[in-house]
């Protein structure tokens, strides 16, 4: 395609026009005094009326959480695309010190709201603009408990931009810049990102050097990404030590670990429901394990390893241009919604979206919000796969839900990881079961094992990650791990999940390396979320199907909510009860179904066959 409009790189101006502007140094220099004022406000403390005191420290943190975010985002979209721009670095430690008093305020505003519960009850009953915040601010209340002394959380917050989160950067360039000689002949380099990415290549000798290679360059720096591991894995396991989380035990549902516990809370999840979760997830296996034995058939082998997990299926594996991402894109958003596709019209259109691979940018892909300019950006690398349309497909999701939530106040735009993947996946969902009816059938084949390819990586490759990372934290208590024992963690969690599905040699031990959901002290097991938001995703999907076009606007009345009720509630909304394993199997049978046909369409196709 010569004449291909190329992947864009995405414009920030509207946000800020530069580090150097105007505007950014107000910005930063805003966020210094309500920094001041909410410390001020909450060493203060109610004098009198403590409803108006109560509203006034609201008022402080939605300005102050509209602007940090603002600015955070601002300048982590720079230095993603670019983990070698030292002024970026610069700047994202220059705004985390800025706001190192809000952790003070935090604590002592939390502090305050647990000594004057009866009012906090009595200022929700009585004023409407407090009454507003009630789940914020009883969410507020179990969170005092799992604080330290306001003197340990600032300086734990200071240390962070030193410790945990340099850690967490650190692993981004290096994993952002490592690279290896790609062709002897021509001195050619490919780096760690471009190496992944040849994973969907459609030469098994292409993917099987690209696999090798990603070994070595992995290997080349396990031990700083290792180390980087251990400082951010050995820092939550103390700080929630001294936040007493303490893990919770009995019941008849799977036990939580300090760290679990906290992360279950975090994505507001109970704990009935997310064993519910797992143990659908677990149930599920086999299923995952006889996709994964027809994938290797049509390749002409018994069992899949690592290389082939992305192999495109078929002889005719569709190729899209930007511009088919474009339109494909906004055509299903539009047909599910009129808000939904003028919303994602936009983002193409003010380049929202930055999706050219480059040295230097991160792999992967994310979304993160904009609130003061009330809008988002989306970061992808583009390589003209299927995928690729529903990775937009998926960070547009996420845009979107924040598009329907960005009009209210700050403290109520967060909400958690598990609802948050759920808008995700929603969206990839709309764009493939409206896709996969209109190819042909050798291109459904195609199609339908990207498809199971994602379902995949979300059921089984996650619960992988997610065995991983409870035997790291189990370990990490005891000692420093090193590059071999994450190693061995990481093939065992393979084992594990994907079984006899991968043959014995054909694991990746260096998963913990390339993940970056591993690298945040704060955020632990970001993996189930996105299980959790796969499967009640397509849930609200055969919603949609059912009641059709009127859903729209029961889809954006939840995503409303998302940052107001916990999940439980939130869900029981649409009617479900994801407490009940059956809700999630119910979510697990749709994509049995899906394997079922694979291995009919599989077997049709010609029969087994060696690849080029």
């Amino acid at each position: 395609m010569p004449n291909a409009v190329p992947p864009p790189r995405w414009n920030l101006d509207s946000v800020f026009p530069g580090f150097d502007s105007l505007e950014f140094a107000r910005a930063k220099a805003r966020l210094g005094e309500l920094a001041a004022q909410s410390v001020s406000h909450m060493e203060t403390g109610p004098a009198g009326d403590f409803t108006k005191w109560l509203s006034r420290a609201l008022e402080l943190q939605n300005e102050a959480d509209l602007l940090s975010r603002t600015l955070s985002s601002y300048c982590y979209a720079i230095y993603s695309t670019d983990t070698t721009n030292k002024r970026a670095m610069a700047e994202i430690n220059a705004v985390d010190e800025i706001a190192l008093p809000f952790a003070k305020a935090d604590t002592l505003f939390l502090n305050l709201l647990a000594a004057h519960e009866g009012g906090v009850r009595s200022a929700i009953a009585e004023d409407p603009s407090v009454a507003r915040y009630s789940f914020y601010l009883e969410d507020a209340l179990f969170w005092q408990k799992k604080q330290m002394s306001a003197a340990e959380e600032d300086l734990a917050a200071d240390l962070a931009r030193s410790g945990a989160d340099a850690w967490g950067r650190l692993q981004e360039q290096l994993t952002s810049t490592a690279d290896c000689l790609w062709d002897e002949s021509n001195g050619s380099r490919k780096t760690l990102v471009e190496l992944r990415a040849l994973a969907y290549d459609k030469s098994a000798a292409v993917r099987e050097k690209a696999f090798q290679k990603e070994l070595e360059t992995c290997a080349s720096i396990a031990l700083p990404v290792a180390a980087c591991l251990n400082g951010i894995k050995g820092t939550a396991v103390t700080l929630n030590a001294r936040r007493h989380w303490l893990g919770e035990e009995g019941g008849g549902e799977m036990p939580l670990p300090p760290e679990l516990e906290k992360s279950a809370r975090q994505g507001r999840l109970s704990r009935k429901a997310l064993s519910a979760l797992i143990t659908a997830m677990e149930e599920s296996l086999p299923h995952w394990r006889r996709y994964l034995k027809a994938k290797a058939r049509m390749m002409g082998k018994d069992s899949c390893r690592f290389p082939d997990l992305f192999a495109p299926a078929g002889d005719r594996l569709p190729a899209y241009s930007w511009e088919d991402v474009r339109r494909v894109v906004v055509e299903n958003f539009t047909a599910f919604s009129p808000r939904m596709g003028d919303f994602a019209r936009r983002a193409f259109d003010e380049k929202w979206i930055d999706a050219e691979p480059r040295a230097g940018k991160v792999s992967g892909a994310y979304c993160t919000d904009m609130p003061l300019a009330k809008e988002t950006r989306v970061l992808a690398n583009f390589d003209g796969a299927f995928n690729s349309v529903t990775t937009v497909a998926h960070e547009l999701g996420h845009a979107f839900h924040f598009d329907v939530v960005k009009d209210l106040p700050g403290l109520q735009q967060d909400y958690p990881m598990t609802l948050a993947e759920t808008a995700s996946i929603f969206a990839e969902t709309v764009v493939f079961e409206s896709e996969y009816p209109k190819a042909s059938p050798e291109e459904k084949l195609a199609l339908l094992e990207i498809h199971l390819q994602d379902g995949c990586q979300i059921i089984v490759d996650i619960l992988s990650r997610f065995y991983f990372e409870r035997s790291v934290f189990e370990a990490r208590k005891n000692a420093e791990l090193t590059v071999e024992d994450l190693c061995a963690a990481m093939t065992d969690a393979q084992k594990k999940t994907y079984g006899d599905g991968l043959a014995e040699d054909g694991y990746h031990p260096y998963m913990w390396l390339v993940k970056c959901h591993y690298y945040s002290s704060d955020l632990s097991f970001y993996n189930f979320p996105y299980a959790f938001g796969q499967l009640f995703g397509m849930a609200l999907y055969e919603r949609y199907r059912s009641e059709g076009p009127s859903f729209a606007e029961t889809y954006e009345e939840l995503l409303l909510e998302t940052g107001r009720m916990d999940a439980v509630s939130l869900t029981a909304r649409a009617g479900f009860d994801i407490e009940s394993p059956e809700f999630w199997k119910s979510g697990l049978d749709a994509f049995v179904a899906l394997i079922d046909e694979f291995e009919k369409l599989a077997a049709a196709a010609n029969g087994p066959r060696g690849e080029r």
